[in-house]
Protein backbone atom coordinates (compact mmCIF):
# COMPACT_ATOMS: atom_id res chain seq x y z
CA UNK A 1 0.00 0.00 0.00
CA UNK A 2 1.07 3.35 -0.78
CA UNK A 3 2.69 5.21 2.27
CA UNK A 4 2.46 8.79 1.03
CA UNK A 5 1.43 10.82 3.82
CA UNK A 6 -1.49 13.79 3.79
CA UNK A 7 -0.79 16.62 1.48
CA UNK A 8 -2.16 19.99 2.27
CA UNK A 9 -5.60 20.49 0.85
CA UNK A 10 -4.40 23.52 -1.67
CA UNK A 11 -2.19 20.92 -2.81
CA UNK A 12 -4.88 18.18 -4.07
CA UNK A 13 -6.62 18.24 -7.89
CA UNK A 14 -9.63 17.32 -8.55
CA UNK A 15 -10.56 17.75 -12.65
CA UNK A 16 -14.34 17.41 -13.98
CA UNK A 17 -15.34 16.88 -17.26
CA UNK A 18 -18.65 17.44 -18.73
CA UNK A 19 -17.98 15.37 -21.47
CA UNK A 20 -15.08 14.20 -23.80
CA UNK A 21 -11.66 12.68 -23.45
CA UNK A 22 -11.07 9.29 -24.94
CA UNK A 23 -14.27 7.61 -24.76
CA UNK A 24 -16.07 10.62 -26.51
CA UNK A 25 -13.07 12.16 -28.70
CA UNK A 26 -10.62 9.15 -29.56
CA UNK A 27 -9.15 12.00 -32.28
CA UNK A 28 -8.58 14.44 -29.92
CA UNK A 29 -6.20 13.77 -26.95
CA UNK A 30 -6.28 17.43 -25.34
CA UNK A 31 -8.07 16.63 -22.75
CA UNK A 32 -6.64 13.01 -21.27
CA UNK A 33 -2.86 15.04 -22.23
CA UNK A 34 -4.13 17.71 -19.64
CA UNK A 35 -4.94 14.99 -17.31
CA UNK A 36 -2.06 13.45 -17.62
CA UNK A 37 0.17 16.71 -16.89
CA UNK A 38 -1.11 17.57 -13.53
CA UNK A 39 0.77 14.39 -12.07
CA UNK A 40 3.63 16.28 -10.40
CA UNK A 41 6.23 12.75 -11.92
CA UNK A 42 7.92 12.37 -15.23
CA UNK A 43 5.33 8.37 -15.81
CA UNK A 44 2.12 8.77 -13.55
CA UNK A 45 -0.15 5.59 -12.87
CA UNK A 46 -2.84 6.07 -14.09
CA UNK A 47 -5.71 3.75 -13.46
CA UNK A 48 -9.13 3.69 -14.73
CA UNK A 49 -12.21 2.88 -13.34
CA UNK A 50 -15.22 1.68 -15.81
CA UNK A 51 -17.97 1.48 -13.77
CA UNK A 52 -20.25 3.65 -14.26
CA UNK A 53 -20.47 1.52 -17.71
CA UNK A 54 -20.49 -1.66 -15.52
CA UNK A 55 -17.47 -2.33 -16.77
CA UNK A 56 -17.46 -2.51 -20.30
CA UNK A 57 -14.49 -3.99 -22.93
CA UNK A 58 -15.38 -1.03 -25.35
CA UNK A 59 -14.41 1.90 -22.70
CA UNK A 60 -11.49 0.35 -21.35
CA UNK A 61 -9.86 -1.00 -25.03
CA UNK A 62 -10.67 3.03 -25.56
CA UNK A 63 -8.34 3.74 -22.64
CA UNK A 64 -5.72 1.54 -23.77
CA UNK A 65 -5.68 2.66 -27.16
CA UNK A 66 -5.15 6.67 -25.54
CA UNK A 67 -3.14 5.95 -23.33
CA UNK A 68 -1.12 2.87 -23.74
CA UNK A 69 1.69 4.77 -26.10
CA UNK A 70 2.00 7.81 -23.61
CA UNK A 71 4.87 8.29 -21.08
CA UNK A 72 2.78 6.61 -18.02
CA UNK A 73 1.74 3.51 -16.29
CA UNK A 74 -1.84 2.14 -17.65
CA UNK A 75 -4.09 -0.27 -15.13
CA UNK A 76 -7.74 -0.30 -15.02
CA UNK A 77 -9.86 -1.90 -11.90
CA UNK A 78 -13.16 -3.74 -12.52
CA UNK A 79 -15.25 -4.02 -9.60
CA UNK A 80 -17.06 -7.29 -11.45
CA UNK A 81 -14.15 -9.08 -11.81
CA UNK A 82 -12.09 -8.59 -7.85
CA UNK A 83 -11.83 -12.49 -7.72
CA UNK A 84 -9.54 -11.97 -10.63
CA UNK A 85 -7.31 -9.30 -9.01
CA UNK A 86 -3.67 -9.81 -7.13
CA UNK A 87 -3.87 -7.06 -5.12
CA UNK A 88 -6.31 -5.73 -2.63
CA UNK A 89 -8.06 -2.52 -3.25
CA UNK A 90 -6.24 -0.32 -1.30
CA UNK A 91 -3.02 -1.52 -2.84
CA UNK A 92 -4.55 -0.83 -5.94
CA UNK A 93 -6.26 2.92 -5.75
CA UNK A 94 -3.64 4.13 -3.05
CA UNK A 95 -0.85 3.48 -5.75
CA UNK A 96 -2.50 5.96 -8.32
CA UNK A 97 -0.88 9.36 -9.21
CA UNK A 98 -3.89 9.69 -10.85
CA UNK A 99 -7.37 8.21 -11.17
CA UNK A 100 -9.77 8.44 -14.16
CA UNK A 101 -13.81 8.09 -13.90
CA UNK A 102 -15.42 6.75 -17.23
CA UNK A 103 -18.89 7.72 -17.45
CA UNK A 104 -22.61 6.18 -17.65
CA UNK A 105 -25.01 5.63 -14.75
CA UNK A 106 -24.34 7.69 -11.75
CA UNK A 107 -26.20 5.85 -9.36
CA UNK A 108 -24.66 2.55 -10.17
CA UNK A 109 -21.64 3.96 -9.76
CA UNK A 110 -22.14 5.33 -6.42
CA UNK A 111 -24.18 1.99 -4.90
CA UNK A 112 -20.80 -0.33 -6.30
CA UNK A 113 -17.88 2.26 -4.99
CA UNK A 114 -20.10 2.15 -1.47
CA UNK A 115 -20.39 -1.52 -1.44
CA UNK A 116 -16.49 -2.24 -2.08
CA UNK A 117 -15.60 0.98 0.32
CA UNK A 118 -14.08 2.09 -2.79
CA UNK A 119 -15.44 6.00 -2.02
CA UNK A 120 -13.57 5.79 1.00
CA UNK A 121 -10.58 4.88 -0.34
CA UNK A 122 -10.60 7.57 -3.39
CA UNK A 123 -11.02 10.31 -0.80
CA UNK A 124 -7.94 8.80 0.94
CA UNK A 125 -6.01 8.94 -2.10
CA UNK A 126 -6.99 12.70 -3.00
CA UNK A 127 -5.64 13.13 0.72
CA UNK A 128 -2.73 11.70 -0.29
CA UNK A 129 -2.07 13.97 -3.53
CA UNK A 130 -3.63 11.31 -6.23
CA UNK A 131 -5.58 13.44 -8.67
CA UNK A 132 -8.93 12.42 -9.27
CA UNK A 133 -10.38 13.15 -12.97
CA UNK A 134 -13.14 11.90 -14.84
CA UNK A 135 -16.15 12.83 -17.65
CA UNK A 136 -20.12 12.71 -16.73
CA UNK A 137 -20.99 10.37 -13.85
CA UNK A 138 -17.11 10.17 -13.56
CA UNK A 139 -17.27 14.10 -12.82
CA UNK A 140 -20.31 14.54 -11.06
CA UNK A 141 -19.50 11.80 -8.28
CA UNK A 142 -17.14 13.99 -6.87
CA UNK A 143 -20.04 16.82 -5.91
CA UNK A 144 -22.64 17.30 -3.95
CA UNK A 145 -24.85 16.36 -6.30
CA UNK A 146 -25.78 16.33 -9.95
CA UNK A 147 -28.24 15.25 -12.51
CA UNK A 148 -28.25 11.66 -13.36
CA UNK A 149 -30.34 9.73 -16.39
CA UNK A 150 -29.78 6.50 -14.70
CA UNK A 151 -33.53 5.80 -14.66
CA UNK A 152 -34.56 7.57 -17.80
CA UNK A 153 -35.49 11.14 -17.19
CA UNK A 154 -32.95 13.82 -15.92
CA UNK A 155 -33.40 13.90 -11.33
CA UNK A 156 -31.05 15.48 -8.96
CA UNK A 157 -28.73 12.61 -7.35
CA UNK A 158 -26.55 13.45 -4.33
CA UNK A 159 -22.53 12.63 -4.95
CA UNK A 160 -19.86 12.30 -2.44
CA UNK A 161 -19.91 15.37 -1.67
CA UNK A 162 -15.97 15.95 -2.08
CA UNK A 163 -16.56 19.25 -3.31
CA UNK A 164 -18.77 22.04 -2.58
CA UNK A 165 -21.99 23.04 -5.09
CA UNK A 166 -23.54 20.72 -7.76
CA UNK A 167 -22.13 19.48 -11.59
CA UNK A 168 -24.62 19.04 -14.39
CA UNK A 169 -22.59 17.41 -17.81
CA UNK A 170 -23.60 17.54 -21.20
CA UNK A 171 -24.86 21.21 -21.47
CA UNK A 172 -24.81 20.87 -25.13
CA UNK A 173 -25.07 17.66 -26.00
CA UNK A 174 -27.80 16.36 -23.48
CA UNK A 175 -29.54 20.16 -23.50
CA UNK A 176 -32.57 18.25 -21.18
CA UNK A 177 -30.48 17.81 -18.56
CA UNK A 178 -29.71 21.75 -18.06
CA UNK A 179 -33.78 23.19 -17.51
CA UNK A 180 -34.08 19.94 -14.84
CA UNK A 181 -30.61 21.03 -12.94
CA UNK A 182 -31.55 25.00 -13.07
CA UNK A 183 -34.96 24.22 -11.61
CA UNK A 184 -33.24 22.32 -8.70
CA UNK A 185 -30.63 24.71 -7.93
CA UNK A 186 -33.64 27.66 -7.92
CA UNK A 187 -35.91 25.65 -5.40
CA UNK A 188 -32.61 24.43 -3.07
CA UNK A 189 -32.58 20.54 -3.86
CA UNK A 190 -29.39 20.71 -5.68
CA UNK A 191 -26.84 23.77 -4.24
CA UNK A 192 -25.48 26.11 -6.70
CA UNK A 193 -22.58 25.03 -8.93
CA UNK A 194 -21.79 24.27 -12.37
CA UNK A 195 -22.79 23.28 -15.90
CA UNK A 196 -20.59 22.14 -18.71
CA UNK A 197 -20.78 21.64 -22.77
CA UNK A 198 -18.94 18.69 -23.89
CA UNK A 199 -15.38 19.21 -24.35
CA UNK A 200 -15.25 21.36 -20.87
CA UNK A 201 -13.23 20.77 -17.80
CA UNK A 202 -12.78 22.00 -14.68
CA UNK A 203 -9.34 21.92 -12.56
CA UNK A 204 -10.07 22.08 -8.45
CA UNK A 205 -6.85 22.84 -6.32
CA UNK A 206 -8.48 22.00 -3.23
CA UNK A 207 -12.33 23.50 -2.98
CA UNK A 208 -11.43 26.23 -5.25
CA UNK A 209 -11.88 26.38 -8.96
CA UNK A 210 -8.50 27.16 -10.68
CA UNK A 211 -9.05 26.62 -14.20
CA UNK A 212 -11.89 26.15 -17.33
CA UNK A 213 -10.25 24.67 -20.64
CA UNK A 214 -11.64 22.87 -23.16
CA UNK A 215 -10.71 20.66 -26.03
CA UNK A 216 -13.36 22.19 -28.47
CA UNK A 217 -13.45 25.76 -29.66
CA UNK A 218 -16.89 27.40 -28.55
CA UNK A 219 -17.83 24.83 -26.31
CA UNK A 220 -18.91 26.46 -23.19
CA UNK A 221 -19.19 26.54 -18.64
CA UNK A 222 -21.53 28.71 -16.36
CA UNK A 223 -21.61 28.80 -12.72
CA UNK A 224 -25.13 28.88 -11.48
CA UNK A 225 -26.65 30.34 -7.84
CA UNK A 226 -29.81 30.98 -6.49
CA UNK A 227 -30.69 33.54 -4.22
CA UNK A 228 -34.25 33.38 -2.39
CA UNK A 229 -35.18 32.04 -5.79
CA UNK A 230 -33.02 34.05 -7.98
CA UNK A 231 -30.76 33.12 -9.94
CA UNK A 232 -27.50 34.17 -11.19
CA UNK A 233 -26.23 32.95 -14.33
CA UNK A 234 -22.25 33.54 -14.76
CA UNK A 235 -20.77 32.22 -18.59
CA UNK A 236 -17.03 31.53 -17.92
CA UNK A 237 -14.63 32.49 -20.09
CA UNK A 238 -12.64 28.93 -21.02
CA UNK A 239 -9.24 28.45 -21.70
CA UNK A 240 -8.50 26.31 -25.24
CA UNK A 241 -6.04 23.95 -24.78
CA UNK A 242 -3.46 24.49 -27.04
CA UNK A 243 -4.09 28.48 -26.70
CA UNK A 244 -2.93 29.50 -23.75
CA UNK A 245 -4.71 30.77 -20.64
CA UNK A 246 -7.82 33.24 -21.56
CA UNK A 247 -9.71 31.94 -18.22
CA UNK A 248 -11.32 35.14 -16.17
CA UNK A 249 -12.89 33.32 -13.14
CA UNK A 250 -12.37 36.01 -10.78
CA UNK A 251 -15.62 38.37 -9.80
CA UNK A 252 -18.97 36.34 -9.75
CA UNK A 253 -18.69 34.89 -5.91
CA UNK A 254 -17.93 38.38 -4.99
CA UNK A 255 -21.18 39.50 -6.72
CA UNK A 256 -22.78 36.69 -4.99
CA UNK A 257 -22.32 37.93 -1.62
CA UNK A 258 -22.65 41.13 -3.08
CA UNK A 259 -26.56 40.36 -3.73
CA UNK A 260 -26.65 38.10 -0.59
CA UNK A 261 -25.89 41.12 1.47
CA UNK A 262 -28.70 43.18 -0.46
CA UNK A 263 -31.10 40.98 0.56
CA UNK A 264 -30.29 40.47 4.16
CA UNK A 265 -30.57 44.82 4.18
CA UNK A 266 -34.17 44.20 2.13
CA UNK A 267 -35.28 41.66 5.05
CA UNK A 268 -33.93 43.88 7.96
CA UNK A 269 -35.82 47.16 6.39
CA UNK A 270 -38.79 45.11 6.11
CA UNK A 271 -39.26 43.83 9.59
CA UNK A 272 -38.29 47.57 11.07
CA UNK A 273 -40.87 48.69 8.77
CA UNK A 274 -43.41 46.26 9.58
Amino acid sequence: MSSRPVIDLQERQIFAMGGGGFTMEPNNPLLDDFVLSLADVGEPRILFLPTASGDTTTQVNAFRARFSERACVTEHLSLFHLRDSTRSLADTVLSQDIVYVGGGSMRNLLALWRAHGLDRLLVQAWQRGTVLAGLSAGAMCWFQGGITRSSGPPEPIAGLSILDGSLTVHADGEPERLPVWLAHVRDGTLPGGWALDDGVGLLFRGERLERAVSSRPGAGAQRVDAIEGELMRKHLEVELLGEGPKAALGGFDEAVQELRRMHRMRRGTSRRGG
